[in-house]
């Protein structure tokens, strides 16, 4: 039963990271000349702020020093989160996106921007900004109709809630 470094890695970091309380999402080992950069990308529901991805960089390395997992040679570890432009590939990512602009890649062909309204077992309903004027529209979209999707980047996205109060 033959496994990669990185599906090893992960069975060996992946309860230090969920003790800290945050998922692993990606490890990823890269060679950078003669150098190696083990990536860690963790995150959680609400997000991992400095201090937790410090804890979690201490623990991990320590972990790696303990076991040398990584072997005898020379690398970094590099430990963050998803960042901004975050590519959705499970579940719980489509319910972190919730309330974000996604750019839905679907499987019938085309693209689709939409905000996340609410996620459930099969799919997610979105609201489609209106264009020129028009209203926004909803739409439900499977997940077996998603090829691909990714958080988009909103700079002059006004909060409603902010709206609201006032």
């Amino acid at each position: 039963m033959s496994t990669t470094q990185s599906e090893r890695l992960r069975e060996l970091l992946e309860p230090l990271v969920t003790s800290q309380g945050l998922d692993l999402e990606e490890i990823e080992v890269d060679s950078v000349g003669r150098k190696r950069v083990l990536r860690v990308v963790v995150d959680s529901d609400t997000g991992a702020d400095l201090d937790q991805i410090a804890d979690v960089s201490r623990a991990l390395s320590a972990k790696l020093d303990e076991t040398n997992a990584m072997g005898e040679g020379e690398y970094t570890l590099e430990v963050g989160t998803p960042g901004v432009e975050r590519p959705l590939t499970e579940h719980r990512h489509y319910v972190r996106a919730t309330d974000r602009l996604v750019k839905f890649q679907l499987s019938e062909g085309g693209e689709l921007v939409a905000r996340i309204l609410k996620v459930d077992d099969e799919g997610v309903d979105t609201e489609v900004p209106g264009v020129k004027g028009r209203k926004a529209t909803a739409r439900r979209i499977a997940f077996d109709d998603v090829v691909r999707a990714r958080v988009q980047v909103e700079f002059s996205r006004k909060d409603n809630k902010k709206e609201e109060e006032a």
